[in-house]
């Protein structure tokens, strides 16, 4: 499954980049995530409960980056399990470029299913995942966004 999507966020690049590295600002982005730890700068475990048509499964996984082309672009890989209910694994290419004093931020996404989940089919997945994602970035732009808007101008 792939996704693609283009976002713009009412803040600077600098700023933008930042959230996405603060795991405070992404555990209330992600939908259904009840924990976010940072192991280190490229390393994130994360708890996530997902309701994927009648199944609902407590995902754990491990999300490594790659931020060797940063603040402009990185990506990240990751995998999680549900238990009985499967497994997801993907990953992103994500860049951010600067258009004034706001951010376009472009990912490209690839997922792969397995077990109870994958069974459900390709277009319950393909059409939650969007869901999600589009949750997600709607949530994040609003949660930085506002942040920008309580920032004094220099």
């Amino acid at each position: 499954m792939e996704l693609s999507d283009e976002i713009v966020i009412n803040a600077p690049k600098d700023q933008v980049y930042a959230a996405l590295n603060d795991p405070a600002i992404l555990q209330q982005c992600i939908p259904g995530c009840e924990e976010l730890i940072k192991h280190s700068d490229t390393e994130l475990e994360a708890k996530v409960v997902l309701k994927i048509g009648p199944v609902k499964a407590k995902f754990s996984g491990d999300v490594v980056l790659d931020k060797s082309g940063a603040p402009d672009a990185f990506s990240l890989v990751g995998k999680g399990s549900g238990g009985a209910a499967g497994y997801a694994k993907g990953g992103a290419d994500v860049t951010l470029t600067a258009d004034g004093d706001k951010t376009i931020l472009r990912y490209e996404a690839k997922a792969d299913t397995g077990g109870k989940i994958a069974q459900l089919g390709s277009r319950l997945i393909q059409s939650t995942a969007k869901k999600l994602s589009a949750k997600f970035f709607a949530s994040f732009a609003e949660i930085v966004g506002e942040g920008e808007d309580a920032q004094p101008v220099a």
